[in-house]
């Protein structure tokens, strides 16, 4: 058997699927994006089985790039949970055959409740597709499953109509990194964008030395401080009240050497430091901090507040 084969087999097959589905996307796919778009109420999406599970990753995308909704189970909606959908809501229902019972059941309710539909079928003139205002088609030549039972390119091409909806909604409300990143505080974008230099900064232990300080201490130090660097304040006694006058980092130290070979260890730390590094304020955005970095191609940032020494950012 020739698994490799197999495997690229599947993969053309998927793609065939796609490029078919392309080709039939119509004007209802604009339809779709209006319905959702002038809605005052939520996109709530619902599918059984492997279309469910296709469903909630799309209900997941739509409200985490602007558009508010949720995924319904049917079974579940039909013991209760339509006491959720108001009338103003639009309702996405998926089924590759558009005769699913379970998803067909709520229709009569999305009637009367004044809803408006969208179904995602393999099937035009199904049951489901005929109910609906608009139906967007995800008709395959093929499933890649050989034996033409388990979903497979039609899954795939569910999964890419609901990625098309929720990008194409994205460009319609111009949707931004700030409003990604408002509904992802936990990622590295929400860090990036929402977060304060202040939630990141080092703020203990911070490795200080004096001008007068021997480099073979200010090694030590660097070491020590484990952060790559160490910050020549003008009073390194007066804790609350540094001023910085230079900073010493790994590369400093390594050009001194090359500069200096054997004198290297008779120099104090105001005979290599470099003055001025570059500061910020812990109000500062991390965005504006981590560009300030790429800019200046740097990897840390001495943070400052009223002139004086608060911590440091490191990228």
């Amino acid at each position: 058997m020739n698994l490799l084969g197999t495997a690229k087999d599947v993969i053309q097959a998927e793609i065939n699927g796609l490029q078919s589905m392309a080709d039939n996307l119509g004007d209802d796919f604009t339809q779709a994006v209006d319905m959702i778009l002038t809605t005052e109420g939520r996109t709530i999406v619902c599918g059984m089985g492997k279309s469910g599970i296709i469903g909630k990753k799309i209900a997941a995308s739509l409200a985490s790039t602007g558009t508010p909704g949720f995924f319904m189970h049917p079974a579940e909606a039909f013991h209760g949970d339509l006491g959720m959908v108001k009338s103003e809501d639009v309702f996405i229902a998926i089924s590759n055959s558009g005769e699913t019972d379970e998803v067909l059941k709520l229709l009569p309710f999305l009637r009367e409740n004044s809803n408006q539909i969208i179904a995602i079928t393999g099937k035009p003139e199904s049951t489901l597709a005929r109910n609906s205002h608009c139906h967007l088609n995800i008709a395959v030549p093929q499933e890649a499953c050989p034996l033409q039972l388990a979903p497979t390119t039609s899954t795939t091409a569910t999964l890419v109509m609901g990625d098309a909806l929720t990008v194409t909604l994205m460009q319609a409300r111009q949707f931004r990194p700030e409003n990604f990143a408002r509904f992802h505080p936990g990622g590295s974008l929400g860090r990036r964008l929402l977060g304060r230099v202040s939630d990141d900064m080092i703020t203990e232990n911070l490795p200080t030395v004096s001008r007068q300080t021997p480099l073979v201490e200010v090694i030590s130090v660097i070491s020590t401080g484990q952060l790559g660097l160490v910050l020549v304040v003008e009073d390194q006694e007066a804790v609350e009240r540094q001023e910085i006058v230079g900073m010493i980092t790994d590369g400093d130290l390594r050009r001194a050497i090359e500069r200096h070979q054997k004198e290297i260890f008779a120099l104090d730390a105001s005979s290599i430091c470099s003055p001025s590094p570059v500061t910020t304020t812990p109000d500062t955005s991390i965005h504006a901090a981590l560009e300030l970095m790429e800019e200046r191609k740097i990897s840390s940032l001495v943070v400052c507040e009223q002139g004086q020494l608060v911590g440091i950012l490191k990228k």
